[in-house]
């Protein structure tokens, strides 16, 4: 038998090369998104080698959310949890993060943060929330900017990966209060969105008007107008809805003229489902909050002398409180639904010198269901 010459070689060599090229661009493993805080580019992996790539992510948002919109709206097996962390400092509370999504099974959730790129994130984002950075822009309280870097969240969720059932939106502040597991049986059962959606709010109007008498109209009525918490659970049908939604957004899209009455995140949501979908929501957030201390708008901030088991216990057995569903009071569904409350799954706000307490508790408390 001859041996093959080098000519014979290099010209085989040569016949190949082509096909890996081809290969190396049709079957990529990731999508290259940019992190927040300096610019630096990462790597947004699948967790999923099985599942189908997925397509391009466009950089500007018009695209984004115009694309994100034509998804399947069902979600491919095996469902997922979405978690859309949304920040303007590092993680602090990571730590107790990573505790919880430890020893889980990598193909029933993904996580996504948007990082203001202003700032410095110093630590990094590592471990579970290494390359889990997407293209972030500013997000400034009392602007719309909050809105469209969640709405950025969901688009970018929705791209990446077809699994992705229910989409919750977190703060560097908020915490789990139940182990993975039972959140996600919790969730993942549900046809229904977890969103406050409350009518006849004390400051109602001030909020309607604050970009305006009739800046609104005619696409939101003072009477279609409603609050609600910024933490959210979502079906992937919602989350479709509102990556596609524009007539309403182009009113929440506006500067206000009166700040101090200007919270659009916790009106445009719960405002854009009461009067595209309200019986596809029930009317109540699953992020434990306590208003009865404020400050200067923030919500009571735990301090680590106040972590303990007995928070823990109360956190979890306080009732969520349910808003305007679009249903009639007397329906039986939404009496049973009140008597065999949901669940609260997150809590905030914890500060950052919580952590170590937290850290002590997460087996034995906050993660033991």
């Amino acid at each position: 038998m001859l041996s093959p010459s080098p000519l014979s070689l290099l010209c085989a060599l040569l016949m190949c090369l082509p096909l890996a090229i081809l290969f190396t661009i049709t079957c990529p493993t990731a999508v290259t998104t940019t992190a927040g805080g300096g610019g630096s580019t990462s790597r947004l992996n699948n967790d999923t080698p099985e599942s189908p790539s997925p397509p391009p992510i466009p950089k500007d948002d018009e695209s984004l959310l115009r694309v994100a919109a034509r998804v399947n709206p069902r979600p491919t097996s095996p469902r997922k949890l979405a978690f859309l962390f949304l920040t303007t400092t590092p993680l602090w509370l990571a730590p107790l993060w990573e505790v919880y999504f430890n020893g889980t099974n990598k193909s029933l959730y993904n996580i996504y943060v948007h990082a203001d790129p202003r700032f410095e994130y110093d630590p990094p984002f590592s471990g579970v929330f290494s390359g889990r950075c997407i293209l972030s822009k500013p997000s400034l309280r009392y602007s719309p900017t909050l809105i469209s870097a969640a709405r950025r969240l969901l688009a970018h969720a929705l791209l990446n990966d077809s699994g992705n059932h229910m989409f919750a939106i977190l703060s560097p502040s908020c915490i789990p209060i139940h182990s993975f597991e039972f959140t996600y049986k919790t969730l993942i059962r549900s046809k229904k969105s977890f969103i406050e959606i409350l009518q006849n709010e004390p400051g109602t109007y001030d909020r309607w008007a604050a970009r305006g008498q009739d800046a609104m109209l005619p696409v939101v009525r003072l009477e279609d107008f409603r609050i609600g918490s910024q933490f959210w659970v979502l079906t992937r049908r919602h989350a479709r809805l509102i990556v596609d939604d524009e007539s309403i957004w182009d009113k929440f899209n506006q500067p206000c003229t009166r700040e101090y009455t200007c919270y659009p995140e916790e009106n445009y949501f719960p405002t854009l489902l009461h009067m595209r979908d309200p019986r596809g929501c029930i009317p109540a957030t699953l992020t434990h909050v306590d208003w009865s201390v404020s400050n200067d708008g923030h919500p009571r901030e735990y301090t680590p002398f106040e972590v303990g088991p007995e928070l823990i216990s109360k956190l979890r057995s306080d009732m969520p409180r349910y808003g305007d569903d679009g249903s009639n009071g007397s329906d039986s569904s939404v009496r049973e639904r009140r008597d065999r409350h949901h669940p609260f799954l997150f809590a905030r706000k914890f500060s950052r010198e919580s952590i170590e307490r937290l850290l002590r508790l997460a087996n034995d408390d906050i993660l033991k269901d």
